[in-house]
């Protein structure tokens, strides 16, 4: 559970894990934290709100640490609670900083101003992409273009809805990454694997669309059920498995090469305030 308090400047916005620049695979968590700064007191939660599926990502960050180490692999983690500001969304999306989550009123995000947008941004939203940037711009410098892989999670009841699937694999144009990590996944007949499930891999400005789609990348965005990865244990039964299937995965042809497909997210339709469905992937 990520609970630690935050000072607030951007050099804690982010966690850092060493790995080899040549690696082949840089591993990222948008959601890896619940923790809020001191000054913003939870945001007028109870704590046991931050602990759900809204405040972060569940086990997320457990999985990326773990895959991080086998695979010697850089890896970045947010450090503040999604609720504060979401980084996987671009800085002008509705859903940045919700003021209504999966039923939660997020009462310390009602009356946020431009300024306070504009503190956020700078404290916490824009120190994680410098980061990624500057990562992928040393790794791309080793001759060895990373893939991108981003570990998230999901609530596995959706507004009364049970989810069926154990993981989703969300993709845009780009399946160099996705394409053959959804096929690797389902030759496991125990799991029930979702294609752009339980959302759309096609969201403008988001982490993938900036790093990925952007700089020509090969990336896939990872969501595991959160009961799943919930536990230690769980942890280490979703990297044993991602393990083999992600190192044959990185051995495709064309994988590490710098190749553009644009996205289907440019223009498209866009989400509006209050979209909080959408605003939970």
């Amino acid at each position: 559970m990520e609970t630690a308090a935050c000072a607030g400047t951007p050099a804690e916005a982010v966690e850092h894990l060493d790995g080899d620049v040549d690696a082949g695979l840089l591993v990222l968590c948008d959601h890896a934290s619940n923790a809020v700064p001191e000054r913003y007191r939870d945001l007028g939660l109870p704590r046991s709100e931050l602990e759900r599926h809204i405040g972060y990502d569940i086990g997320a960050a457990a999985l990326t640490r773990e895959l991080a180490a086998r695979f010697r692999a850089p890896a970045l983690l947010t450090r503040v609670s999604r609720l504060l500001i979401d980084p996987n969304r671009g800085e002008d999306d509705p859903t940045l900083i919700m003021r209504l989550s999966d039923g939660a009123v997020v009462p310390g995000n009602a009356h946020v101003d431009a300024g306070e947008r504009e503190r956020r941004l700078d404290l916490y939203h824009r120190p994680y992409h410098r980061a990624i940037e500057v990562q992928l711009d040393r790794m791309i410098a080793a001759g060895r273009p990373p893939a991108i892989l981003s570990v998230h999670s999901y609530t596995p009841i959706w507004k009364g809805f049970a989810r069926p699937w154990h993981a989703g694999v969300l993709w845009d144009r780009d399946m160099r990454l996705a394409r053959p990590l959804i096929d690797m996944l389902r030759e496991d007949q125990g799991l029930r694997v979702g294609s752009n499930e339980p959302y759309s891999g096609a969201l403008k400005n988001d982490t993938m669309y900036r790093h990925g789609t952007g700089r020509g990348l090969a990336h896939a965005l990872l969501e595991v059920r959160n009961d799943l990865i919930a536990t230690p244990a769980g942890v280490l039964e979703w990297a044993d498995r991602l393990e083999p299937i992600l190192r044959r995965v990185l051995a495709t042809e064309g994988v590490h090469e710098i190749r553009h497909a644009g996205s289907n997210a440019d223009g498209g339709p866009t989400r509006t305030e209050g979209d909080d469905d959408a605003a939970t992937r």
